[in-house]
């Protein structure tokens, strides 16, 4: 039996003072108000109602039962009002991570029109290129580039992630400007410690792909600081006055440059 529908046809019976009116209220037949009284009064042992032909009344158990059984019901109306609520007007925290430089860049300014749209919402964003454990650490949502390695995790692809090789007007002015990817083994790199050995420059090639796997003489762990060393630049929309871009992917809008070497960078218009 549904116990929280049994509490409410024994409510319905006190309230309406008869099976009959509880039935009409219920919308449900007498005979089965009566089937839910018994089999109510069967779980917990005891009597809940005397009840003859003429009339109808609580025993001690079933005052205290009625009263409590009205708190309960009045709770779960409450928590299904609060659920219908969040349903129709979103509210609370929601934990967010990304990756370091695709949080900072796309996912932080998209926060601003989220919470001018949703107000009652409260946004934490944790931005670390660590592997996350989305139920240990509370996260709601995590934003991740690349394979999904985890089955039990569930994935929406959201778009393509574009990179751009970059490099800064100075460093091309003193080293030269390559003109094909077999170019690039006599420049410098600039890379990023989660970039393993395994992770090579990939680059379309006259005689098919080409791979860079050059040592880096500077490695770190954000992508926005790499394009902070000194001269660096940083482009929107194409690029800006004096930057220039070697091998740069389909919709890339955004690129960060350094006077000391080249790198990648996201072309972050795809994933906009």
């Amino acid at each position: 039996m549904d116990k929280l529908r049994g509490m409410e046809t024994f409510i319905a019976v006190v309230e309406s003072g008869s099976f009959t009116g509880a039935a009409a209220r219920l919308e449900m037949s007498a005979v089965m108000v009566g089937k839910y009284i018994t089999q109510l009064e069967s779980q917990l042992g005891t009597r809940l109602l005397e009840r003859n032909t003429r009339r109808q009344s609580l025993t001690d158990a079933g005052r205290v039962y009625f009263e409590e059984a009205r708190r309960v019901l009045e709770q779960v109306s409450i928590a299904e009002n609060a659920v219908e609520r969040l349903r129709a007007t979103p509210a609370g925290t929601l934990r967010v991570t990304a990756p370091t430089s695709f949080g900072g860049c796309v996912i932080a300014p998209l926060t601003a029109t989220f919470l001018q749209r949703y107000p009652e919402v409260r946004i934490e964003l944790d931005l670390t290129n660590r592997m996350v454990d989305l139920v240990e650490e509370g996260v709601d949502l995590a934003i991740r580039i690349g394979e999904i390695r985890n089955e039990d995790l569930v994935a929406k692809y959201l778009c393509p992630y574009n990179m751009v090789i970059c490099a800064a007007p100075d460093y091309l002015a003193r080293h030269g400007t390559p003109q094909t990817p077999a170019d690039l083994v006599d420049h410098l790199c600039l890379s990023h410690t989660v970039w393993t050995a395994r992770n090579e420059w990939r680059l379309p090639g006259v005689e098919g792909e080409v791979r860079w796997k050059r040592d880096a003489v500077l490695r770190c762990n954000d992508g926005a600081s790499r394009g902070g060393t000194p001269a660096a630049t940083g482009s929107a929309g194409g690029g800006r006055a004096g930057e220039r871009q070697a091998g740069s992917g389909s919709g890339s809008v955004y690129a960060r440059a350094e006077a000391g070497a080249f790198t990648l960078a996201p072309g972050f218009a795809a994933a906009a």
